[in-house]
Order: structure tokens, then C-alpha cells, then sequence
């Protein structure tokens, strides 16, 4: 599971809620959104896969507090780094790999703006730039799938911020004040989440044929409304999104993209300095 002990540190703690708060509601609805797999491999681990991807980030949390140091001493560069590392490194098969470039986009952006508090104005900016990262990992990007999703829940929450007149906060805006309005944007995300979701079997033929919606853009969806149970201490909102059920369409289809020969998914990481990754 993803619960972990609380390092009693409250910056660390109010940050780590957030990603726990996710990760939990992943969770919740793993085993249903593995049983949604049946696109791009109809193995039944896209819910594994991302959870999987969520702990190592938290993992890599507590990795970096163990000599005690607060968030606030750490930097966000340094945090940027370790999270995004850990996601990748942690991710596994096709959704977990693009749920890591999402982590990374969003955490480069924020860190873009050192000592600013995330506002509205860079909530979105955060969330075009994962969505931006997520495309630019797919060789071959398929719409209907977590890519459309993430595209479209950005775009849902730009449209608001860009007439607020307050989308940047002021250095001394409190922590309740901060929450509440990330919440409300939060909350838009998930609505066009769920109706982005529900469109996918249009997108992608082989969902319609199946008769399920795409799990990586559910378990998407469900990632957000954890983020904003923790956002708005409303801990029922993971509660709101519509269950999807696979029907036995779904899992037949599943049975026929089995292999003997192909039985695994291998990742590899490759590391070094000064890396083009358009070259690969």
C-alpha cells in the first residue's frame, strides 16, 4: 500500500499529503482499472503500473529526509530531480512510463518559478507542460488514451485561470487560501477528467469494441481526485468519479492479445551525461 509514516516535519508533511492523498485513491481503484486494460497490451496492469510509479515518488520523499532536513532546505531543484528520477526509474510498462513524464513536466514547471507559491496561473502552466512531456514520450501518440486526457484537463483548467484576476498569489498568501482555490481547479479537472474518459471508446475503436474506457486516462482521473481530497480535506471526493466496470468483452479481447512467445515488458533506462533523447 501506499501509506507511509509521516516524517514529522510540516512543510514535508502538507507536500507529501498531497502525492499520499493520490496515491491512495489509485489504490482504491487498482484492481478495476487493471481489469479496463486492454490497450496498447491487454495485460491487466496499467492500475500496477501506475500505483507503482506513485510509490517510488513517495519513496524518494522520504529517501531525501533522512538526514532531517525540511522541504523548505532541500530546494525544489533538488526535489524535481529526485521525483521525476524516482518516477522513471519506478514506472513500469507503457502508462507507468508516460505517468513518470507527466510527474516530470509538472515538477519542472513548478520549479521554473523559484520562491513563487503555486498559484492558479502556474497550476495550469504545470499541467500544459506534463501534458506537452507525456505526447513528446509516445513515438507514435494515440488519442483517446491518458495523452487525451491530460491534454484535455489542461486545457479545461487554463480556461478559468486566464480570467481570474488574482491567478498569482502574493508571497504571503496562507495556506488555506492556496488550497482552496487549487482545489477549485482541481475540481474542474476531474469533471472534464470523467468526460474525457467516458469519450475515449469513440476515440479508440478497440476500447468501443471491448466495451470498456481507457485505464490509463480512468486511473488519470482518479490520480486528480486524489489530489484534491488532500486539496480540499474533503477525503469522500475520490468517492465522486464514476466507477467502470470491464465486461466479459473485455476480458475476452484481453485473452486474445495473449502471447506465449512475449510474455513481459522490459524497460530500459539509459543514463548518462549530455544525452540527446531524439537520437534514440
Amino acid at each position: 500500500m501506499c501509506n507511509l509514516d509521516v516524517v514529522p516535519d510540516p512543510s514535508l508533511v502538507r507536500f507529501r499529503r498531497i502525492i499520499e492523498s493520490a496515491c491512495e485513491a489509485l489504490e482504491a481503484r487498482r484492481e478495476e482499472i487493471n481489469d479496463l486494460n486492454v490497450f496498447p497490451v491487454a495485460d491487466g496492469d496499467t492500475g500496477d503500473n501506475m500505483a507503482r510509479t506513485l510509490r517510488a515518488v513517495l519513496d524518494s520523499l522520504d529517501d531525501m529526509t533522512t538526514d532531517g532536513r525540511a522541504i523548505d532546505e532541500i530546494g525544489r531543484d533538488e526535489i524535481v530531480h529526485e521525483v521525476s528520477r524516482a518516477a522513471l526509474l519506478g514506472a513500469r510498462g507503457n502508462s507507468g512510463v508516460i505517468l513518470s513524464q507527466i510527474v516530470r513536466g509538472l515538477t519542472e514547471e513548478l520549479a521554473s518559478k523559484p520562491g513563487q507559491r503555486i498559484d492558479p496561473a502556474l497550476a495550469a502552466a504545470a499541467l500544459h507542460r506534463a501534458s506537452d512531456a507525456a505526447y513528446e514520450s509516445v513515438r507514435e501518440p494515440q488519442e483517446g488514451t491518458i495523452l487525451t486526457v491530460i491534454r484535455e484537463i489542461a486545457g479545461r483548467v487554463s480556461q478559468p485561470v486566464a480570467h481570474m484576476e488574482s491567478a498569482n498569489f502574493p508571497a504571503d498568501v496562507d495556506d488555506e487560501r492556496q488550497d482552496a482555490a487549487l482545489a477549485e481547479l482541481m475540481d474542474g479537472a476531474v469533471t472534464v477528467g470523467e468526460q474525457s474518459v467516458a469519450r475515449s471508446p469513440e476515440l479508440l475503436p478497440l476500447l468501443k469494441e471491448s466495451g470498456v474506457v481507457d485505464s490509463g486516462g480512468y486511473g488519470m482521473v482518479v490520480i486528480i481526485s486524489g489530489i484534491l481530497a488532500a486539496l480540499s480535506g474533503d477525503a469522500s471526493a475520490p468517492d465522486r468519479v464514476a466507477h467502470h466496470a470491464a465486461p466479459a468483452l473485455g476480458i475476452a479481447a484481453r485473452r486474445e492479445h495473449s502471447s506465449t512467445n512475449f510474455r513481459w515488458c522490459t524497460n530500459f533506462a539509459v543514463m548518462g551525461a549530455e544525452l540527446v533523447p531524439q537520437a534514440f
